[in-house]
């Protein structure tokens, strides 16, 4: 039993930087990303060692257990109703000032924007939620929507196009 709790945490030593960047690049908050890395951790501790045995590749099955984390995550995310915060991260990351009065207006542009984006299509703010605030790549948002990766990309210029010129009818 300690044997196979030393292999692990040696790997996890070895890994453990490069699981928390795998993690940070596929989750929206470090929080989460640590939390993530702790669960792969306990999950391979409470491998049995017969189990154990059969792994031929402890560094590949490592990173195996961290995506379906992440997939269980963001399954879970979609699930839950976007939260205040979460909003107004995704605002932020999409409100790009354009002049000093522009930054002094920040919190009613962000506002405005907000309810733009809830006007868009339910696809085109998914697509749009899922790039801003889960960082996932065109690729993994297809692959999620049952879509084609331009479609993903039509659906980000459609959105973004729809919000600026909106915001531009503000202003």
């Amino acid at each position: 039993m300690r044997e196979k709790h030393a292999a692990w945490s040696a790997l996890f030593a070895e890994k453990g930087a490069t699981l928390s960047k795998y993690f940070m690049r596929r989750v929206a908050h470090r929080w989460d990303a640590q939390d993530l890395v702790q669960e792969v951790y306990l999950r391979m501790l409470r491998i049995e060692a017969a189990d154990a045995a059969g792994i031929r590749s402890p560094e590949a099955y490592l990173f195996t257990v961290a995506a379906n984390l992440v997939r269980d995550h963001a399954a879970l995310r979609h699930q839950q109703p976007l939260g205040s915060d979460e909003l107004e991260q995704v605002v932020d990351q999409l409100v790009a000032p354009v002049n000093l009065e522009a930054d002094m207006d920040r919190d009613a542009r962000q506002e405005r924007l907000g309810a733009l984006i809830d006007r868009l299509s339910p696809k085109c703010r998914a697509v749009l939620l899922m790039h801003y605030r889960d960082e996932m790549s065109y690729r993994e948002i297809a692959e999620r929507m049952s879509i084609s990766t331009n479609m993903v990309k039509k659906y980000i210029v459609k959105g973004l196009a729809a919000c600026r010129q909106r915001m531009a009818d503000y202003e």
